[in-house]
């Protein structure tokens, strides 16, 4: 019946159904276990009309010429520019902690002081991990990394990963920077914008082909299944490609125990004014149990009396209560899913593709990127 099933209707999985469909004609079956499509980008208008994002805040950056162009195939796109603060010492910063944030919080000398020294040891608009700042020699520069380290980094890792940042992958650690330079946007890409329609219609476009037909409201388990080394799909064979992009512990029933994640309790309000904040996100590193407010009116703008604001509440992940957002990267867990891996390397019409099958991190960007090289991995 079909050439191709893919497990997952996020980007992995859509944008490997978009390309066996148009450049390879092959008939493909999408299987989804939520009741829309998009994954955790699916994104829809609330009862005010603001587009909002019901799995966290999503912002498309890229220096990748080649996937912006791809996806610039099916949307329009609105130039948007993120933008996020946070609250030090009752005071709304710029982050990534830079140079308008150093002096925003130092006194005028202090902040001079601080600030010949991080350019005398690193170059103009670069940037240094916090925890590589902590190791300098410099003894201006170890206050200034130990101060960032206390009011911005610490606390925030330990309500997200529910782990002290000595305890998490240094890829994790370093994606909190210190900024060497004035630019307060949270990201430098060459490239950065939202769909004009938002996520979801960008989805509808990718699996809008008479070749792709989709399952929603399906778990995998529920059509097919594993055993030694086949595949079965509705109790037969599949001798046809199957690209999985959920959970690799589901995909085997949790053979090597479970792989952890954390999870986030999302609480969406509306408040009644036209604007909450002074950024569209504004992160909370200390004395609250949220980590951040995302107000979506200033990534997606409409003329709207209301707004409505998004609070980040970090939990561990239950299996079967909430959803899997992040894996948890340690060199125990790092084990364990390649204990998975190994067991997908013996199956040969089966590929695993994406955040959660891959149990790494990915941007939007990277994910389309890896979906595609995937694809022409096939071909080659």
């Amino acid at each position: 019946m079909f050439d191709v099933i893919i497990i997952g209707a996020g980007f992995a999985g859509a944008v490997l159904a978009e390309r066996f469909a148009t450049q390879q004609n092959k008939s493909v079956l999408l299987i989804e276990r939520r009741q829309h499509i998009g994954g955790n980008c699916y994104d829809e208008r609330d009862d005010n009309g603001i587009l909002i994002h019901k799995y966290g805040p999503h912002l498309f950056h890229t220096d990748d010429e080649e996937v912006w162009k791809y996806l610039s195939q099916f949307t329009d796109w609105h130039v948007y520019h993120h933008h996020v603060e946070a609250m030090i010492d009752g005071q709304i910063v710029p982050l990534p902690f830079n140079l308008n944030t150093l002096h925003k919080l130092f006194p005028p000398r202090l902040a001079d002081k601080f600030e010949g020294a991080l350019l005398n040891r690193y170059d103009y608009n670069t940037k240094v991990p916090i925890l590589k700042l902590k190791q300098s020699t410099d003894k201006d520069l170890r206050y200034l990394a130990d101060y960032v380290y206390e009011k911005v980094f610490l606390h925030y890792t330990e309500k997200q990963w529910g782990l002290s940042p000595e305890n998490i992958e240094g890829a994790v650690t370093a994606r909190v920077p210190v900024f060497v330079g004035r630019d307060d946007r949270y990201f430098n890409d060459r490239f950065q914008a939202v769909p004009l329609k938002g996520y979801t219609e960008v989805f509808r476009k990718l699996l809008n082909h008479t070749n792709i037909k989709l399952m929603l409201n399906t778990k995998f388990n529920e059509v097919m299944r594993v055993e030694d080394d086949k595949i079965f799909f509705l109790d037969q064979p599949f001798e046809g490609q199957v690209i999985y992009t959920g959970q690799l512990d589901d995909l085997f029933n949790e053979k090597f125990g479970a792989l952890p994640y954390r999870s986030v309790d999302m609480k969406f309000r509306t408040v009644n004014v036209d604007s909450y904040q002074p950024a569209a996100t504004v992160n909370y590193p200390n004395n609250y149990d949220f980590t951040r407010i995302t107000e979506f009116k200033k990534i997606h703008p409409i003329n709207s009396t209301s707004t409505t604001i998004l609070k980040e509440y970090p939990q561990d992940y239950v299996r079967g209560q909430n959803t899997p957002y992040y894996p948890i990267f340690t060199e125990e867990n790092q084990k364990r899913y390649e204990q998975y891996a190994a067991e997908v390397d013996k199956i040969d019409n089966l590929t695993a593709v994406g955040r959660l099958a891959e149990y790494r991190y990915y941007d939007m960007d990277d994910i389309i990127r890896r979906a595609l090289d995937v694809f022409n991995n096939f071909n080659t």
